[in-house]
């Protein structure tokens, strides 16, 4: 196992070096530079003074050259700056990286506290009206986008309760309560469709794992369905359920852009949506390589939890 591990921890390495190379050409391609972003493109800049400002800026390095620059500061720990307002982007990430860590993890928390127990009631009652129920829920959780729910829980809050989350974000640290009920709304939203993916697969593997032989043979000696459950068929359902739920919790911690900007949550999603309007190569580069890296990093994760769940999974080394 710890082969394994040290292997899939190797991989990881030309995987995100391959992603490096990836977005930054990816970031390149888009149309316009800072300095249209900054004129707005109502203000001509003649040749001449567009090419000193990217000589100063480095962008007429060649983009090889960018390149290295860029990964040689990034094992450095140097992020760079920010090509818009010159601030250092060490501190821009680790001011936004709390941000959406919390909203995603108590998404993630939510989500899952509620879709796997609904699931495997749906699952042990088929065909009942708690099953219809948590079915038709899974159906509506998948079917509506985050945004317009996001747009419709506050338009309901605020004409129905006259309350709306604060604007300016307030830290865990220093106001807990002022935090949570900040964090409430988006956490909810987001955790929406992550429960309905949840649920319906919970229900699906355990409909699957409830027609398996040893469990009509654990029924046969008399146990009852909640010891059989929960001792026998749930740890090996966990297995697609983990699958499902670890890609999601990536999409959670990465792709909470929308989100973010509905709420006024300055977290990596709202610093790439800035950095892609503002053509800000660094802020994009480095909050895109994040997103990537949480999925490279939640897939090994991933794999190495699948031995723990199932002794019958063995990883061949020489494969």
């Amino acid at each position: 196992m710890k082969d394994y591990i040290f292997k899939r921890i190797l991989l990881t390495i030309p995987t995100i070096f391959g992603l490096t190379v990836i977005v930054f050409l990816l970031v390149r391609l888009l149309p316009g530079d800072v300095i249209d972003a900054m004129s707005g493109g109502e203000v001509a800049i003649d040749e001449g003074r567009r090419k000193m400002i990217m000589d100063r800026l480095g962008l007429n390095d060649p983009i090889i050259v960018q390149y290295g620059n860029w990964l040689k500061d990034i094992f450095s720990g140097d992020l760079g700056v920010s090509l818009r307002n010159a601030q250092p982007l060490r501190e821009v990430f680790l001011r936004a990286l709390p941000v959406t860590l919390e909203i995603g993890f108590i998404s993630a928390f939510i989500a899952c506290i509620f879709g796997i127990p609904l699931g495997i009631i749906s699952a042990t009652k088929p065909n009942t009206l708690i099953d219809v129920f948590v079915r038709l829920f899974g159906l509506i959780g998948l079917s509506f986008p985050n945004f317009w729910l996001a747009t419709l829980l506050l338009l309901f809050t605020s004409l129905h309760f006259n309350w709306i989350p604060g604007l300016t974000y307030v830290p865990l640290w220093e106001n807990p309560i002022g935090n949570l009920k900040q964090m409430i709304l988006p956490s909810v939203i987001l955790s929406f469709q992550l429960m309905a993916i949840t649920m319906r697969m919970t229900r699906a593997t355990m409909l699957e794992e409830l027609k398996q032989d040893y469990i009509r043979t654990a029924r046969a000696k008399g146990l009852s369905m909640k010891i059989v459950v929960n001792k026998h068929a749930m740890k090996n359902a966990m297995i697609p359920i983990l699958t499902i739920a670890s890609v999601q919790l990536g999409y959670l911690l990465s792709g909470s852009v929308i989100i973010e900007q509905i709420f006024g949550l300055p977290g990596i999603g709202w610093f790439f949506l800035q950095g892609l309007l503002d053509r800000d190569y660094p802020v994009v580069q480095i909050m895109a390589l994040f997103m990537v890296c949480v999925f490279v990093f939640v897939n090994l994760l991933t794999d190495i939890a699948y031995a723990y769940l199932d002794p019958r999974i063995k990883y061949d080394m020489e494969q």
